[in-house]
């Protein structure tokens, strides 16, 4: 308290009562009222971080997908095995029983 006391003394001094209230109106509108306020900027800052997330989830995901796609290059038996897994497709002549 008493550091503001001698912060408010000095400006008190050195600028008049017309000069603080237009400093205090071009802060105020500056970090508040404007579009690019403080608050819309930690909004950005979360949003951003966010979406730094989900970048690197789904980079990890095409990771994981092109060496599926890989295996999948390689071997016909592993494209049967991949297609009977995952979608539960059989061949003409069999029947599927799917125990969960």
């Amino acid at each position: 308290m008493r550091f503001l006391k001698i912060v408010l003394a000095y400006l008190r001094s050195r600028y008049s009562w017309m000069q603080l209230g237009a400093i205090l109106g071009l802060l105020l509108f500056a970090f508040v009222l404007t579009d690019t306020n403080l608050f819309a900027r930690f909004k950005y800052n979360l949003e951003i971080g966010e979406l730094n997330d989900q970048i690197e989830y789904y980079r990890g995901k095409a990771l994981e997908d092109r060496q599926q796609l890989e295996l999948l290059n390689s071997n016909k038996d592993d494209i049967e095995k991949f297609a009977r897994e995952k979608y539960k497709m059989k061949k003409a002549d069999e029947d599927i029983f799917i125990i969960d």
